[in-house]
């Protein structure tokens, strides 16, 4: 198959099945005001000298300010730090407004919050399609090791966490002493080997059974009691930035799933009321099946409780 054959949408989907951290670039304008973006395509490049790189869409607004600047920084961002990748990402003006920063190497805006930072010297600026890539000598660095990094796969916003499968104990020590495992009975352990097992007897059915992923499940299941809703505010609930939500609900609307009411008002069809609506009862079955084997009213004591702690630590 050559390039051109490939379905730029379908091309994003498979390009979002890899990981990213989330950051933040920033610099200066000609005229001195902030500059900056959330990006994702950034990578290491060397490390003598310590080489860094990122790519810009040539459509960016702020390309001409990147392209010429003699420096840049590189906010990478921690968990908590949706509302900042989001607002970097939009089209708004001044996207500095609400954001805490202070003056770095080349007067580069340095966001006061964030898991590191890469004060960097432009190295060079390449040719790459339809985008730029920026090469940047780092020349100042700093992190948080408290802070947990944001992550973006699948279109959506995650957290990083060790996997449950490196988290099991087979020596013979732990073994003999599992009454006192530490691992085994802390309750971040607990939730999370919970929440891999029910995704992981949920989402393929969703998929092989209706040919739905988690991104489309996570919308129409939102969508189940809002028939219509904004993009905005389906962005918080479904943890997507607006660009790649966008693609999603675009990717929905080929599949006459949801269809757009006017420019930011997404609305549910028939066809994706039906369809979220057996979704939200294979999702009720599967939750059935694993709380069926615990006794009875404690099920029921087990989520009241989760509410409670979730309630409690908001």
């Amino acid at each position: 198959m050559s390039q051109t054959d490939f379905d730029p949408k379908d091309f994003r989907r498979a390009l979002s099945q890899f990981p990213t951290g989330v950051t933040v670039i920033t610099t200066i304008d000609a005229e001195g005001k902030p500059v900056g973006v959330t990006a994702s395509s950034f990578n290491s490049v060397s490390m003598e000298p310590t080489l860094v790189l990122w790519s810009i869409d040539k459509g960016a607004h702020s390309l001409s300010a990147f392209e010429h600047a003699k420096h840049f920084a590189v906010n990478i961002l921690g968990s908590d730090q949706v509302d900042t990748s989001n607002n970097f990402a939009s089209r708004g003006e001044d996207k500095f407004a609400n954001a805490a920063y202070t003056s770095g190497l080349g007067e580069s805006p340095l966001l006061n919050e964030y898991a590191a930072q890469f004060e960097c010297k432009t190295w060079a600026v390449y040719e790459g399609g339809d985008h730029l890539i920026l090469v940047g000598e780092v020349i100042k660095y700093r992190y948080n090791d408290v802070v947990e990094p944001l992550v973006f796969a699948r279109g959506h916003y995650a957290i990083s966490a060790q996997h449950p499968e490196t988290m099991n104990s087979s020596s013979p020590c732990e073994q003999a002493n599992t009454e006192g495992d530490f691992v085994g009975d802390h309750l971040l352990y607990l939730v999370r080997n919970l929440y891999q097992e029910l995704s992981a007897s949920l989402y393929p059915k969703l998929q092989n059974e209706h040919d739905i992923n988690p991104e489309e499940w996570r919308i129409l299941a939102r969508m189940t009691s809002c028939p219509a809703i904004s993009i905005s505010d389906l962005t918080g609930m479904v943890m997507q930035p607006e660009i790649a939500l966008r693609q999603t609900a675009d990717w929905m609307v080929e599949k006459d799933l949801v269809e757009y009411q006017t420019t930011d008002i997404l609305k549910v069809t028939d066809k994706g009321a039906k369809i979220a609506a057996r979704l939200r009862d294979l999702a009720i079955t599967e939750e059935a099946k694993l709380l069926s084997q615990l006794p009875n009213n404690e099920a029921g004591q087990l989520k009241a409780n989760l509410k409670t702690l979730i309630e409690k630590l908001s």
